[in-house]
């Protein structure tokens, strides 16, 4: 299993906590707890995402959702978490929007 350093993993989790709070909310819905009022990327590495969440009693929990394959560079992180974000649209039936 392949894990990224403590400077990659904190970018991308400041990233995606700052700029992709409703994505994080999402894939918590569909791969977790369809009822959940929040959600926060925790922690990654070469084989999966972690995300904390709380549900509507404000509890909180976390959900580990595999990546479709094993990853070993920086760039293919955004590639798993673009791909579960257009899985979790998909789950969901909500739009998905255009990713650049």
């Amino acid at each position: 299993m392949t894990t990224f350093s403590e400077e990659i993993v904190s970018a991308v989790l400041a990233h995606m906590n700052s700029d992709h709070n409703d994505d994080n909310l999402l894939i918590v819905r569909a791969f977790a707890e369809s009822s959940a009022i929040s959600a926060a990327m925790v922690s990654l590495d070469g084989t999966e995402g972690t995300w904390q969440y709380s549900d509507v009693d404000g509890i909180e929990h976390h959900v580990t959702v595999p990546w479709s394959t094993e990853i070993t560079e920086r760039a293919e992180i955004r590639h798993e978490i673009v791909k579960l974000y257009d899985a979790a649209c998909a789950k969901l039936g909500v739009e998905a929007r255009p990713h650049s």
